[in-house]
């Protein structure tokens, strides 16, 4: 193309890009790199459908790719294009396909205009009324599908957050509402393990699955990355659990992705919406939602108005545990970590337990959630820590007790704290106790919360001699590459996929990749929730070293501890 042609096509008042065959771009002029900002060089051998969403990819690749290959054309396509700041822009999109001739390859041109583009060009074409009329159908009709795309889920094409708030807005409230809070559990382990193409098939499977077992009328939206939320027609909070269990239970059941039988399942949570409070009840059934994964996962949660307000309830629960720590009434356990080859006693979990003057013995699930949001996560670990590292260092000093490793957990924000190094090495000296004996477990939404910081903190700490165990591993993000990061010493299997040990093929495929994948960066493997003979001798033959569960033992007090022989358990 001569110098004159050359710059009539790089400042277009519209966009023109070329294709191959294959759809990768060859040339691309610059009025389309200044409205969409991308680079030529990042755009050259690339695919077209790249730039769509995954929506306007699909119908692209289904039907406008075929199209081009038997009429040789496509008509103003209206699609998105993903600009380099990842913002959409509606497009209206004509290509035309030049079949191959003597010294040149079959290639497709595409011209893409954006929005004000249109607008002008249907301007400078205003000379004639009828094209005017059709213009400003055309764009209506691009208007309409902007704003209807603007209240849809471009995957499932479920209403977005958007879209179920419009309806919510419109919703005729004859009798009360059911608003359900439906979180898919463990999702990113699918994304990472899988691949990005069984995550989408993962969450097309659970909105069928959600459209198919309510009834007409009801409302099934997607709202975030794995949430998905319903609303239907409950006549009372019993109606709405029952509602949330059938969902449950087909949510549950297995589904093949990328070749492999995997069994999926879901936290919920339910709430009742009386007339003109939905967006009330959305937020109640989104905090019974998170109680639900709290509590373990794969359960119902609903939120009863009757009870106290959630807001009253952690602020006095808040105010007790802030008492119970000063006045004492905190207490530790320890879970047996074994060797699964000969039985040994390896080391212990410190696990925390709140001694209630009024509830009893409370779980870590009945207050670590309000101490770690409101702060007080600081004051709580640092209790843990010196508890832990002084019965640890009682046992170090008795020749009659076996010397063991005692791991205690940091949350993410422990973890971001500048003055945690500082708070180990003080402990540890106070104590008398070798640094390698101690060692602290993160979790892998710990790591990735601020990578950068955690390896430098991570880092320091292993400085010291301190042990780093990477916990409930499987639930998160991490990675191959995330793990090589940060100095590791183990990998801790989440107990929810060592349960499915045996009975489902994707749990064991993902606890055999898990083993796997902690020997392939030098470290131990460590399986959570050991609870059968059978997993054991499963995770036994996987090379895993070391198991932690009830099959072994429950917590106990140090006075167990102190005695524990192979067969104490």
């Amino acid at each position: 193309m001569s110098d004159p042609f050359e710059a009539l096509f790089q400042q277009a008042p519209c966009g023109y890009l070329t294709t191959a065959d294959d759809g990768r771009i060859t040339r691309v002029n610059d009025t389309f790199l200044a409205w969409s900002g991308h680079r030529r060089e990042g755009l050259l051998g690339s695919a077209f459908g790249r730039l769509l969403p995954v929506g306007d990819r699909i119908l692209w690749s289904a039907h406008s790719v075929p199209q081009l290959g038997t009429t040789g054309t496509v008509s103003e396509v209206v699609v998105e294009i993903v600009g380099a700041d990842r913002a959409r822009r509606p497009a209206l999109v004509t290509a035309t396909r030049v079949p191959a001739r003597e010294g040149a390859e079959a290639e497709v041109r595409l011209i893409v205009f954006s929005a004000p583009e249109r607008r002008a060009h249907e301007r400078e074409l205003s000379t004639a009324l009828q094209r005017i009329e059709e213009a400003d159908n055309r764009r209506a009709d691009v208007e309409a599908e902007a704003r209807r795309r603007a209240l849809l889920d471009p995957l499932t094409g479920l209403p977005n957050r958007a879209g179920l708030s419009r309806h919510l807005e419109s919703a005729v409230e004859a009798e009360p509402l059911g608003v359900l809070v439906v979180d898919l559990d463990h999702f990113a382990v699918v994304n990472e393990s899988l691949g990005a193409e069984a995550g989408d098939d993962l969450l097309l499977t659970a909105a069928e699955r959600l459209g198919a077992a309510v009834r007409d009328g009801a409302v099934v939206a997607r709202t975030s990355a794995n949430e998905f939320v319903v609303v239907d027609r409950c006549a009372d909070l019993e109606a709405a659990r029952t509602l949330a269990e059938r969902l449950l239970a087909e949510l549950t059941a297995p589904v093949v992705l990328a070749g492999l039988e995997v069994v999926t399942s879901a936290s919920i949570g339910a709430a009742l919406a009386s007339p003109g409070a939905a967006d009330r009840a959305l937020r109640d059934a989104g905090a019974a939602m998170h109680r639900a994964k709290a509590r373990g996962r794969r359960r119902v949660e609903v939120h009863d108005p009757t009870r106290t307000s959630v807001t009253a309830d952690r602020l006095r629960l808040l105010g007790e545990l802030r008492r119970g720590i000063a006045e004492g009434q905190l207490r530790l356990l320890y879970q047996p970590q074994i060797q699964l080859d000969d039985g040994r006693l390896r080391g212990v979990e410190a696990l925390v337990r709140w001694q209630h003057p009024v509830r009893g013995l409370l779980s870590p699930a009945e207050f670590i959630d309000i101490a770690e949001q409101s702060g007080l996560v600081h004051e709580l670990g640092a209790w843990v820590l010196d508890a832990a590292v002084q019965q640890a260092a009682q046992w170090a000093r008795d020749p009659s007790c076996a010397t063991v490793d005692v791991s205690v957990n940091l949350s993410t924000r422990q973890l971001t704290d500048p003055g945690l190094v500082d708070l180990v090495t003080q402990t540890l000296s106070r104590h008398r106790l070798p640094a390698h004996l101690l060692v602290l477990e993160v979790t892998e939404t710990a790591l990735v919360a601020d990578p950068d910081a955690a390896a430098a903190t991570l880092t320091a700490l292993k400085d010291l001699g301190v042990g780093i165990s990477v916990d409930d591993f499987g639930t998160g993000y991490a990675s191959l590459t995330y793990l090589q990061r940060f100095p590791v010493d183990e990998l801790k299997i989440d107990r929810s996929f060592v349960t499915g040990l045996g009975a489902s093929d994707g749990d064991t495929g993902i606890v055999r990749a898990c083993v796997q994948l902690a020997h392939a960066v030098g470290i131990r493997a460590v399986a959570e929730g050991v609870e059968t003979e059978e997993q054991r001798e499963l995770l036994a033959g996987m090379g895993c070293e070391v198991g932690q569960g009830y099959l072994f033992s429950r917590p106990v007090g140090a006075d167990v501890v102190q005695g524990w022989t192979p067969s104490a358990a």
